[in-house]
């Protein structure tokens, strides 16, 4: 490990201005004799490993939330959603209460083919328990996935059976796909929802706006609502799509990095049409570049919540045992010159989750009047000379406040122990064959016509008694019409796709409603951009 400290080291002085190299070879000797003397004369023995890590922890905490080091085994899984697949048996899960819950099984993967379910609690992995043991998440990874072809043994609880079931699965390829919809809204109107801008998002966008097209899209809502970002070449290159040849994406620039342009190249597959872009308080990094962009050249209308706020380039520094530091090297800019950065002390990751705190408590994520930029950071957009702000996520032109009418703490408690997925496996399973024989490839049918009945909402309520969720009447009713929704679309998506999924769910999606109405109200779009209506917009609405 003191090749990893060298090393760290070198990469500081060779990168010093030369005007600097004399303090960083004393600094650097400092940190060597610090080490040399707690290695050689501390009172007890001590992780030679652990120390290097530590230090490099701590330099990174004093400079900003996203200058991060992992160890090598998180540096593996931190790349994996990005790059496009993995080996493993093919299930999301999520853990409670030191509890490995199966939130869901991908189709037809290995899990599902053994019978694994939504809701089922893995209690074991081959010969370990890993319920009620505090295991680390990637540790729970590392002995679920492994090698195509290899076998792992797994025991689960499920429901008030009081037996474990046992479960042979071979372990498979799992494809990773950040393109979780794209469907047509309705006669020109396509919707695209991308959760990442991983290596293959390119060409899934581009796959499915081809496919669009040929469907008759003409405009396009892209929600990137809950996108934290991802490759900054991916967020490029699908801004690329929407604005004409030469027009600049983003800028990077940093104190000891020259500022890097990215502009337009190619002709887009969207450059003309009506766009809208859904964001949230969730959508950072990659998400911000591309709706920043876009705003920037009033190419189209931004609708939702505040994005998250991160303008900061990091750049990966790989370490000789697998490890590697992610150092902040540069600000990324819009077009405009803002930096959406918010404000951060001491490179405190508290300050950023405080930060959504505090937009909740100062009702931002319920009204826009709440919502107060300084003038110093006010910009004008690049065509029709639009006021935006930086210093702080992207402000959308229209602003869609939270939804809190129908979440309450009792829903959340049926979401967080996977109920509502569970009950919806279960009315599938006694239903399967119905289901199939009325609605199989007759998606409309299902949309129209399928009712989540009493059936499924008593199996629900009696899961819930089981896992000890208090009844709340009030608050159940109160949810009744998002949990109906929610176990319909949750049928949908497994008697169909994830695009069927997303048709149904986004029915009380605000943003994907108001979304729509824009689209289909040229002169309101156009006013939005601040311009004139446009006659021929006016003639295909």
């Amino acid at each position: 490990m003191k090749r990893i400290l060298l090393f760290f080291m070198l990469f500081l002085s060779l990168t010093a201005g030369a005007q600097d190299r004399n303090a960083t070879r004393e600094n650097a000797k400092k940190l060597q004799i610090a080490l040399f003397a707690i290695e050689n004369l501390y009172v007890d023995k001590t992780d030679e490993s652990k120390l290097v890590e530590d230090a490099i922890i701590g330099m990174l905490d004093k400079l900003d939330p996203h200058s991060t080091y992992t160890d090598p085994e998180e540096t593996k899984e931190m790349t994996t959603p990005l790059v496009g697949n993995f080996d493993g048996i093919g299930i999301q899960f999520n853990m409670l209460t030191d509890t490995v819950y199966v939130i869901q099984v991908i189709p037809g993967g290995p899990s599902e083919k053994v019978g694994l379910m939504a809701g089922d609690r893995i209690v074991q992995v081959n010969d370990t328990v890993i319920a009620g043991v505090k295991m680390k998440t990637s540790e729970i990874m590392k002995r679920l996935r492994g090698p195509k072809g290899t076998e792992v043994n797994i025991k689960v609880k499920r429901g008030s059976q009081p037996e474990l079931l046992s479960f042979k699965i071979t372990r498979g390829k799992i494809p990773v796909h950040s393109l979780d919809a794209a469907y047509m809204a309705d006669k020109h109107t396509g919707y695209i929802k991308l959760n990442r801008f991983a290596a293959s998002s390119t060409e899934e966008v581009e796959e499915a706006l081809l496919s669009l097209k040929k469907e008759g899209m003409k405009n396009l809502i892209l929600d990137l609502e809950g996108n934290g970002g991802g490759y900054l070449n991916i967020a490029i290159e699908l801004a690329d799509e929407f604005l004409g040849k030469g027009k600049l994406i983003v800028y990077t620039e940093g104190s000891r990095q020259r500022r890097e342009e990215a502009k337009a190249t190619y002709r887009g597959l969207l450059e003309e049409g009506r766009l809208v872009v859904l964001v949230d308080e969730s959508s950072a990094s990659a998400s911000e570049i591309l709706s920043g962009a876009v705003q920037d050249w009033d190419r189209g209308v931004i609708v939702g919540r505040r994005t998250f706020g991160k303008g900061l380039v990091q750049k990966p520094i790989p370490l000789p045992d697998g490890s590697m530091i992610r150092l902040t090297v540069a600000r990324y800019y819009t077009p405009t010159g803002r930096c959406i950065q918010k404000p951060y002390e001491n490179g405190k990751l508290e300050d950023y989750e405080h930060d959504l705190i505090n937009r909740y408590n100062r009702g931002e994520l319920l009204s826009a009047d709440s919502i107060h930029f300084p003038d110093s950071l006010k910009y004008n957009t690049l065509e029709t000379r639009r006021i935006v702000y930086g210093g702080g996520g992207i402000m959308p032109d229209v602003f869609i406040p939270v939804d809190t009418a129908r979440y309450t703490d009792y829903h959340r408690r049926l979401v967080a122990s996977g109920l509502i997925n569970r009950a919806a496996m279960n009315y599938e399973d006694r239903h399967r064959e119905e289901l199939q024989k009325t609605y199989k490839k007759k998606f409309s049918r299902y949309k129209e016509q399928f009712e989540v009945g009493d059936e499924i909402l008593q199996d629900l309520r009696q899961l819930a008694d089981n896992e000890k969720i208090a009844f709340d009447e009030a608050q159940y009713t109160r949810s009744l019409p998002l949990i109906r929704l929610q176990l319909k679309a949750l049928i949908a998506r497994d008697l169909f796709e994830m695009n069927e999924y997303f048709q149904i769910i986004n029915e009380t999606n605000d943003s994907y409603l108001e979304a729509l109405r824009i689209l289909n109200d040229p002169e309101r779009y156009e006013q939005i951009l601040g311009r004139g209506p446009s006659p021929e917009d006016s003639k295909d609405s």
